[in-house]
């Protein structure tokens, strides 16, 4: 693990005060019942259901550990405002991708990923890619697979985050204070020699729905 990367004491405060608000709103208790927090370089994985969804997991993760562990959100929502721009950029210091939908993207795009993984950091990522209905999983994207097949040595950590749909309901401004959860479930055991990319998926799903309540 590299050296903790500079962040301005600004940025801290906006992320301690984010943090203590999320808790505040939802709050949200944060499970570990498969592993514990580690500053070995990981994927953690979860159910998209509400822009809230990165916020909540990087806030319950061990204050040092969030310097290391990177939300990959969407570049089309993030990059609108210059609040946004400050918020992803600096406080979080997330990854950006282009939706489907967005301006088509060119080249490697999982490369920004692929740079984190490289200097031992840690990913959150939201493999059905866009926004459920918080009742039921939508079949996983190919990254996923991509990043674990180049990156064997990176654990896989399911996370079920529930009651985010209802906190901030798509197509709402207006956060309902509803008490949350995330799970944190065990890394998944390695990519198999001869597994298929369809059968990868299909088992990070599984590990994920096992853990919804």
């Amino acid at each position: 693990m590299e050296k903790t990367p500079r962040v301005s004491l600004l940025a801290k405060g906006m992320g301690v005060l984010l943090s203590g608000a999320c808790r505040l709103l939802t709050g949200v208790r944060t499970r570990w019942i498969g592993c514990q927090p580690a500053m070995t370089s990981r994927i953690y994985y979860a159910n998209h259901s509400s822009h809230l969804d990165g916020l909540v997991i990087w806030s319950g993760l061990p204050p040092l550990m969030r310097h290391f562990v990177h939300p990959v959100a969407a570049k089309d929502y993030w990059d609108k405002t210059p609040f946004r721009r400050y918020l992803v950029n600096k406080v979080f210091r997330a990854v950006l991708i282009e939706r489907k939908g967005d301006k088509p993207a060119t080249g490697n795009v999982l490369a920004p990923l692929e740079a984190v993984l490289e200097s031992k950091h840690s990913l959150i990522l939201f493999p059905e890619g866009t926004r459920g209905d918080g009742e039921a999983l939508s079949e996983f994207k190919s990254g996923l697979y991509h990043l674990v097949k180049k990156y064997p040595q990176v654990e896989v950590v399911p996370i079920y985050l529930e009651n985010l749909n209802r906190v901030l309901p798509k197509g709402s401004k207006v956060v309902v204070p509803i008490i949350c959860s995330a799970t944190v479930g065990k890394p998944l055991s390695p990519l198999g020699e001869d597994e298929s990319k369809s059968d990868f998926l299909q088992r990070a799903k599984a590990a994920l729905e096992e853990l919804m309540p």
